[in-house]
């Protein structure tokens, strides 16, 4: 796993460097007529602020500033990431329990294993592991959803608001959440998820 805290704040081109990475799972290495591959898979996250100052009090920083803010980032890895969400501060003052929620994080472990078994099950009979390995190709060919539960998928594609890689990673994060509703397939629901994590609305 990769963290980019900030990570509008990082150079240009460390953030296009990682695009082949993220494509290809490798990193290819030419020196002095020798060409190295080194494997390099890994999951991508990333942090922002919502505009350059941070959202400070007092924040003067208009809509224009904060597209072009978090343009440094999508607009070089944009197309390689398959949920956004806005992630409330925490309220100032605000007590907390005080009591570690064991259960909870035990609950949702044990989903998370019981989804990747699931799409190892899956996946048996070919050369892929996790949803995410499925190449687009093999996406479309066997693992689509039905036409009513891609129906809002395939209208966000037609209207230019996601690209067609996009509509692929949305199916992909729709069939995880399948998994982790112990679904055989994903559906409306799943589906309509999947796509507002792509487009940043997620409640």
């Amino acid at each position: 796993m990769l963290f980019l805290h900030d990570a509008p704040e990082f150079p240009r081109d460390i953030l296009t460097s990682l695009r082949q990475p993220l494509q290809h799972g490798e990193v290819t290495v030419a020196r002095a007529g020798a060409t190295v591959r080194f494997p390099a898979k890994f999951t991508l996250l990333a942090s922002m602020s919502p505009c350059p100052c941070g959202a400070r009090p007092g924040c003067s920083c208009g809509p224009l500033q904060a597209r072009r803010y978090r343009a440094r980032l999508t607009g070089e890895l944009g197309s390689y990431i398959a949920i956004f969400l806005d992630v409330a501060p925490p309220c100032p003052g605000t007590p907390g329990t005080g009591q570690p929620d064991d259960d909870a994080d035990a609950v949702s472990v044990a989903r998370v294993a019981s989804a990747r078994d699931r799409a190892r099950r899956r996946l048996r009979d070919t050369p892929w592991e996790v949803n995410g390995d499925i190449p687009a190709a093999e996406l479309r060919r066997s693992y689509q959803p039905t036409a009513e539960a891609l129906a809002p998928v395939s209208r966000a594609a037609d209207l230019g608001e996601i690209s067609a890689s996009a509509a692929n990673d949305v199916v992909r994060v729709a069939w995880t959440l399948a998994d982790l509703a112990g679904n055989p397939r994903p559906g409306p629901d799943e589906c309509g998820q999947a796509l507002a994590f792509q487009l940043g609305v997620a409640q």
